[in-house]
C-alpha cells in the first residue's frame, strides 16, 4: 500500500471516528445545539470529502476519465449545496455555530493526524 493510499484510508476512519468522539465531548461539555452542529457540520464535511475522493478516482481512472469541467462543476455543486444546507441550520437556530465550525474541522484534523502519523512513520524508519 503507498503512501497516499494509507494517509486517505486513515483520513476516510479517523473523521468518522473523530466525528462521534467531537460529538459525544459536545454533548457532555457544551449541551445539545453544539453537539447537534458539530454532527451536522461534521456529516456535511464527511460526505463531501467521500464524495470528492469518488469523483476524482472516477475522473482519474481509465478508461472513463473525466473532463476537467465536469470534474469542477461537481466541485462546486457540492460546494453550494454544503453552503446552503450550512445557512439553513444556522437560520434555523436549531445549532450552534460555534459546533459547526468544529464540526467542519473534523476532516482537517483527520489529515493533520495523518499527516502526523505518516511523518513519524517515516522518521522511526531512519532512526532505525
Amino acid at each position: 500500500m503507498t503512501i497516499q493510499q494509507r494517509i486517505l484510508e486513515f483520513v476516510r476512519r479517523a473523521n468518522w471516528v473523530l466525528l462521534v468522539a467531537a460529538t459525544a465531548a459536545g454533548l457532555a461539555l457544551a449541551g445539545r445545539e453544539v453537539a447537534l452542529g458539530i454532527f451536522c457540520g461534521g456529516l456535511i464535511v464527511t460526505v463531501n470529502f467521500h464524495l470528492l475522493a469518488r469523483t476524482l478516482r472516477g475522473a482519474l481512472t481509465p478508461p472513463h476519465l473525466a473532463s476537467f469541467p465536469s470534474v469542477i462543476a461537481k466541485y462546486y455543486l457540492r460546494f453550494l449545496a454544503s453552503a446552503a444546507i450550512l445557512f439553513l441550520l444556522i437560520l434555523s437556530g436549531q445549532v450552534h455555530p460555534l459546533g459547526l465550525v468544529l464540526g467542519v474541522s473534523t476532516v482537517v484534523a483527520s489529515i493533520f493526524l495523518a499527516t502526523l502519523r505518516e511523518i513519524k512513520k517515516i522518521l522511526c524508519k531512519e532512526a532505525g
